[in-house]
């Protein structure tokens, strides 16, 4: 089934790598012009050319997704190029494990902030160009470790977890103005991220997994798609597991 897009702007915040690169990809081959965010003017640099070079249309931009000031001015300056920006996906994340008793409260709050706060900022920077046009796609990506917890993440799982109970807030305000909002939860996807985990590690997740495998990113990818497309219109509020099974 082909999707339809039609002069469409997207912004990928964590685009430089991984899953945020891979939707930044996915959308500009159904000729979205994609906004690559990162913190790395170099990753979505990387990201934007590569995009560019397939034959797409892609800009780059490096802000801290942490820093509400930076990202309101950035928010301010691309509506001023672009008038509206469709499609919002918060996809920028970090990781900082460990157990409670060890966490240090810095390592709390750069995830809380890194994670859930940079949601607040964007949107609140683009919504309302969206409310105004009366169209708009909002896709936050959380994690399976924000429906099922997971030891040693209490900060990971508490940001995921309150990605979910932002959007569904937001489906409910900015429904009547035909903004959708939905939630993509990955679990253990083959990225840069996962890349590290030992193999012990692995042959104890696995089993819990029904498809007895790890995604790809392009398995997500796939779904902020179609989540971002009109055939996805009538879908709000909802948080879609993809994860191999391990959820449900």
């Amino acid at each position: 089934m082909s999707l339809t897009f039609e002069d469409k702007v997207a912004l990928v915040t964590g685009a430089g790598r991984g899953i945020g690169r891979a939707i930044a990809e996915s959308l500009a081959k159904e000729d979205v012009t994609v906004i690559c965010v990162s913190r790395s003017e170099s990753s979505c640099g990387g990201a934007a050319d590569a995009i560019n070079a397939a034959g797409g249309r892609a800009v780059a931009r490096a802000v801290d997704v942490s820093d509400g000031a930076a990202v309101a001015a950035c928010c301010e300056e691309l509506l001023e190029e672009y008038s509206n920006i469709d499609i919002l996906v918060n996809n920028a994340g970090i990781t900082k494990d460990n157990l409670i008793l060890r966490m240090s409260e810095e390592d709390w709050s750069s995830v809380i902030n890194t994670n859930l706060n940079s949601c607040f900022h964007w949107v609140k920077g683009l919504a309302r160009p969206m409310t105004r046009k009366r169209w708009g796609r909002i896709i936050n990506i959380s994690s399976i470790s924000g429906i099922m917890g997971n030891a040693g993440q209490t900060n990971y799982a508490a940001a995921k977890a309150g990605m979910i109970g932002f959007t569904k807030s937001l489906a409910k305000e900015l429904g009547s103005r035909n903004v959708t909002a939905n939630v993509v939860a990955p679990g253990f996807v083959e990225t840069d991220m996962t890349a590290d985990l030992a193999a012990a590690a692995m042959d104890k997740i696995l089993p819990h997994i029904p498809l007895k495998r790890m995604g790809k990113v392009e398995d997500i990818s796939g779904m902020v798609t179609y989540l971002a497309s009109e055939e996805a219109n009538y879908i709000t509020g909802q948080v879609f597991t993809v994860d191999g099974g391990m959820a449900m």
